[in-house]
């Protein structure tokens, strides 16, 4: 599996990255992450593209396998990456909404913390 986001409005990281893929992927809606929170913190994850017509797409999930920690979970999106906002928030997708921030992807441990659509 490849993803590849170059550089965009929605986050400023180009990447280039090779996974062996460990399952088939899932459609995922929230998140938990612990960047801003150290308890974590769940969130709303969208795809996002670079359509005129609709930027967000959807998300996915698969379990890959990385070097540096064996089995993952790689959450990636369109090709300008994800977008996500705190499960709190109501906003609608915008790039100009300041609680909101793009990714280009994420790499997650644990599968709890991905909550996957029906």
């Amino acid at each position: 599996m490849f993803v590849e986001v170059e550089s965009n409005q929605n986050c400023e990281t180009s990447i280039f990255l090779r996974y062996k893929e460990l399952g088939p992927s899932r459609r995922v809606t929230h998140i938990k992450i612990y960047d801003r929170v150290s308890q974590g913190e769940w969130c709303t994850i969208t795809g996002w593209s670079d359509s005129p017509e609709e930027a967000r797409c959807d998300a996915y999930a698969q379990q890959v396998e990385d070097s540096g920690a064996g089995m993952a979970v790689l959450v990636f999106g369109g090709n300008n990456g994800v977008r996500l906002q705190p499960e709190s928030s109501q906003s609608k997708w915008d790039l100009d909404d300041e609680t909101q921030w793009g990714e280009a992807y994420l790499l997650l441990s644990d599968d709890r913390d991905v909550r996957y659509a029906e």
